[in-house]
């Protein structure tokens, strides 16, 4: 449910999280930083990720932030928590169209998968200026446009039930060495660490390509894989690197990449729009050209992530390929009716292509490599409630 600050629409929600974000900022300056012992566990092929000065990863405090993670007492209701949006066996999405928050009310965007998510140089689908996972974990916490976990005004009493509670008392304490250690300040870091440690690089085609296993994948991902990496469809420029998107940032890079796009989704009114309650970066930037453009999410693990696209309006990764090699989709009928391939705002790069049957199958086989059944059962990511 870390996800949802693309389904907040205005910029209130800003500024009232910037506010909580100041709360307590002497503190967090003059608070003693633990020891950064911590290990990475990674593939010497992959660079590490960039953590922030002043939350360096410590075990400690990604354990905290599992069980905070999981913690169902951290929603208006008591029975929703991140996990129930970003499910560990979906590479931490949902299978969902679009969540559904605690009330019941329904978001406009799919939940994004937090494999990796450590390596983003921008967070969620839409946002140009949210950057940091522990300013982003307030969203979903606090948020009423859409209302997700459905904290507002409660926090005293979420605060104050975790305080009871001995394991957290004896959780905070390892993982922050300072008085009064329960806070939300605290929470959202550990929340950060937590979803930092999150790394998905143990696929077929990892052994593959960086562990030099010939026959980890099949011929047909092999015939696939030339098709991703060719000009003439172009699916590398949007999904680049070990990571599979161009918005990364990490040790090797000497500064941040972020990108957005427009896809030819949606052309209402064939002068690009978009749903109005949909419409990407513009409902930050209110610039025209925004319209429509949104993030593209890493392809890790993407066979396990459908229904995609920012909406979750395409069902299986073979409509996906159909969109791009149409170079838009046409929406024939009803209230979104279009020509997405007539988009002027569209990306050039989705600029259609023929393909053949077997091709189309071969490009699904090489999607497919990239599933990390893993990272999926990995118990150090799993639910410590035992739920």
């Amino acid at each position: 449910m870390l996800y949802k600050w693309k389904r907040c629409f205005g910029l209130t929600v800003v500024f009232a999280l910037t506010c909580c974000l100041s709360i307590g900022l002497s503190q967090a300056l003059s608070a003693p930083i633990p020891n950064n012992d911590y290990v990475w566990d990674i593939p010497a092929w992959m660079p590490k990720p960039i953590v922030p000065a002043d939350n360096p990863m410590t075990k400690e405090k990604v354990e905290l932030g599992r069980h905070l993670f999981y913690e169902g007492r951290l929603s208006v209701t008591g029975e929703f928590s991140c996990a129930s949006c970003h499910i560990q066996g979906v590479a931490f999405s949902d299978p969902k169209p679009v969540s559904v928050g605690a009330t019941g009310e329904k978001h406009p965007r799919s939940s994004m998968s937090l494999a990796n998510i450590a390596y983003s140089s921008v967070l969620t689908w839409a946002h140009p200026g949210m950057k940091k996972l522990e300013v982003q974990a307030l969203v979903p916490m606090f948020g009423e446009r859409p209302v997700e976990l459905g904290l507002s005004g409660k926090d005293k009493q979420v605060l104050n039930k975790l305080r009871e509670d001995p394991n957290y008392q004896k959780l905070f304490a390892a993982a922050f060495n300072e008085k009064d250690n329960v806070n939300l300040k605290n929470i959202t870091k550990a929340i950060a660490s937590f979803e930092r440690s999150l790394i998905s690089a143990n696929s077929p085609y990892d052994r593959y390509r960086y562990g030099r296993e010939k026959g980890a994948i099949s011929t047909a991902a092999k015939r696939g894989e030339a098709l991703f990496n060719s000009e003439r469809m172009e699916c590398f420029h949007c999904h680049s690197g070990f990571n599979f998107s161009d918005s990364v940032k990490h040790e090797r890079l000497a500064f941040e990449e972020i990108a957005f796009h427009n896809t030819g989704l949606y052309n209402i009114d064939g002068k690009g729009a978009y749903p109005p309650n949909n419409t990407g970066v513009h409902e930050i930037t209110r610039k025209p050209s925004d319209m429509g453009r949104f993030k593209a999410p890493t392809l890790r693990n993407i066979e396990l992530t459908a229904p995609y696209m920012h909406d979750g309006s395409i069902a299986t990764l073979e409509e996906v390929i159909d969109h791009y090699a149409a170079g838009g989709r046409t929406i024939k009928t009803g209230e979104y009716a279009g020509v997405g391939s007539k988009n002027p705002l569209k990306s050039n790069f989705v600029s259609g292509f023929q393909i053949t049957p077997q091709e189309k199958q071969d490009l699904v086989e090489f999607l497919k490599t990239l599933t990390d059944e893993s990272f999926t059962k990995n118990p150090a990511y799993s639910d410590p409630h035992g739920r």
